[in-house]
């Protein structure tokens, strides 16, 4: 379709056709295309700056995953080797750059630092048990040294009276000197004898101390482990979430006094309170039982049990973690107070996971 016409016999164009002709010379705007070639290299510019950053952000976790197999803790030849092994499997697997294998990297991750915790608990554990079993067996020793060396310096001591005796009756008096005189020296020699026994017995002393402070060492070690054990509110929420309503209760902890230990006694303190309660709660619940740290001091456990079952765990824990526990600062006891309180919420098929985290918000929320 034509927009303008000529009229016969004019060789000019009419002025409304000059207007149209300038209207449409200013819309091709050469600047607009240049807008437009500046617009795609910023794109390109952009793509090659996310390209840098995710290969900044893969070199940083490949090297992460190396990090965390150079610095484990030597262990054992038997836990650390292996270990480390895998994780240096698991950097060359990341490092190839395949999205799948860095998105499926994760969970493997995690299950090697999990088994190898469990396996340097274990470890520990063992060592503990290894320590007070010695402890113990020269406790044993020292008792039965103690006890024979009485025993014996008793004969001793009254075979020296005798002999004494002996050496003051008439008509001994120049076998009298001779008896005394080695009576004096085997005295003197038991004196002797006693004092070096009573210092190997310090000495013994001094290594069951040191056993002991290792052992509760060790002890303090393993109590701050199980603390690392509880999932988060995240982790207990997708489990709320992919476990049916009905099968499991939920039983909500308030341990109202572990901020005021750190406060008061400091931070160690409020660790090693912590990994006591921790430990007392974990030993009073199933194997089974997924623990986690809601709050502070607000903890919720899964328990796949029946109501009256998860009353009866309730009571036991308010029962027997509230009150006093003993945490040492520089070498001085001090016991710090807990006071606990536990509810529990019964779930039904009926209700939805949604609502079951909300109403164990609204309980834990309301014990702060």
């Amino acid at each position: 379709m034509e927009i303008f016409t000529r009229q016969a016999g004019a060789d000019a164009a009419p002025p409304c056709r000059t207007r149209m002709l300038k209207e449409i010379a200013a819309a091709v705007d050469i600047p607009r295309v240049s807008n437009a070639m500046i617009s795609i290299q910023s794109s390109l510019s952009e793509l090659e700056r996310s390209h840098r950053i995710r290969a900044a952000v893969l070199d940083c976790y490949v090297l992460a995953i190396k990090n965390i197999a150079h610095y484990a803790i030597e262990l054992d030849p038997e836990l650390t080797g292996p270990h480390r092994k895998h994780l240096e499997t698991l950097a060359a697997e990341v490092a190839t750059d395949t999205p799948d294998v860095v998105v499926e990297s994760r969970a493997p991750l995690r299950g090697l630092l999990r088994d190898y915790r469990d396996q340097a608990s274990q470890y520990l554990s063992n060592m503990r048990d290894e320590l007070a079993g010695t402890a113990r067996a020269l406790q044993e020793i020292l008792d039965s040294l103690g006890q024979t060396d009485g025993d014996h310096e008793k004969n001793l001591h009254a075979a020296l009276a005798k002999l004494r005796q002996v050496a003051a009756a008439p008509g001994n008096a120049a076998l009298g000197v001779v008896i005394s005189t080695v009576a004096d020296s085997i005295e003197n020699s038991l004196e002797q004898v006693r004092k070096q026994h009573q210092l190997t017995t310090s000495q013994f002393l001094v290594e069951i101390h040191m056993l002991h402070k290792r052992i509760d060492a060790l002890e303090a070690a393993a109590s701050i482990n199980e603390a690392t054990r509880f999932a988060t509110r995240d982790e207990l929420a997708q489990r709320i979430r992919a476990t049916p309503a009905g099968q499991y209760c939920l039983l909500l902890v308030g341990a109202r006094g572990l901020r005021r230990a750190e406060v008061q006694f400091g931070k160690e303190v409020g660790e090693e309170l912590f990994g006591a309660f921790a430990k007392r709660l974990c030993n009073s619940l199933p194997t089974s039982t997924m623990i986690a740290r809601w709050g502070p001091e607000e903890f919720a456990a899964m328990l796949v049990a029946k109501k009256s079952e998860a009353m009866a765990s309730a009571k036991w824990v308010t029962e027997h973690l509230s009150g006093a526990y003993a945490c040492l600062i520089a070498g001085k006891a001090v016991r710090p107070v807990l006071q606990i309180t536990v509810g529990v919420i019964d779930t039904s098929a009926q209700d939805t996971a949604e609502r079951i985290i909300e109403r164990v918000g609204l309980f834990l929320v309301g014990q702060t």
